[in-house]
């Protein structure tokens, strides 16, 4: 269970402030935002980390009602927020539609409040768009992704509102901790089967 783990990552570490961002544009110099929820934020980073055209991949907290929580809270399922990856990435290079193409392929959508064997309203699949457009979109990728599931998509399609970053070392995690026994046995073979079907690279595609 990840949340078995959650608590032992965090025996000696800190806990770190965190600030929320409110849903003001994100698009100036041509880049724009995306919020995703798949599951652990440290899978789903580790994946768009590696799409061309993803400007920056952070991993945090969204779609709740406490205020700068901590990743201990949220690993307690009482907070509503979910975890996610907040996306930057550059529309001349990849779009919106194809983030979430590589979304409906990088977890299990038809689970609800579950990826494996991690469970609870944290690990809920869901979009937080950004604007009516990507509303739009979504709701049409959506559809389009239902034809490949045999059991209903349970993803949840909602309004972004706030998105809280999550403690820094949870940042870069995968690439970081790969050896890491969750890292190995969950995100691992994950990673691998992308690139194997070339949905994403085998590298880091961001930007230092």
């Amino acid at each position: 269970m990840k949340l078995a783990l959650c608590l032992t990552l965090l025996t000696g570490c800190l806990t770190l402030g965190v600030s929320g961002q409110t849903n003001t544009t994100m698009s100036t110099n041509k880049i724009e935002t995306a919020t995703l929820g798949g599951g652990c934020f440290w899978c789903m980073e580790a994946v768009y980390e590696r799409l061309p055209g993803v400007v920056s991949v952070t991993s945090g907290f969204s779609g709740g009602q406490t205020v700068n929580p901590t990743y201990h809270q949220v690993c307690g399922g009482d907070t509503g927020h979910a975890e996610v990856t907040q996306i930057e990435f550059d529309p001349a290079r990849i779009s919106y539609a194809k983030l979430l193409e590589v979304f409906w392929q990088a977890h299990d959508p038809t689970t609800l409040n579950r990826q494996g064997a991690d469970e609870g309203t944290q690990y809920r699949s869901v979009i937080f768009y950004h604007g009516d457009h990507q509303k739009l979109i979504a709701e049409k990728s959506k559809l389009e992704a239902q034809t490949h599931f045999h059991s209903p998509i349970v993803t949840e399609i909602v309004p972004f509102q706030v998105f809280y970053k999550a403690e820094d070392y949870h940042q870069g995690y995968y690439d970081a901790n790969s050896t890491q026994p969750y890292c190995a046995v969950v995100i691992t073979p994950k990673l691998e089967k992308l690139e194997h079907k070339k949905v994403i690279e085998t590298t880091v595609q961001i930007k230092p």
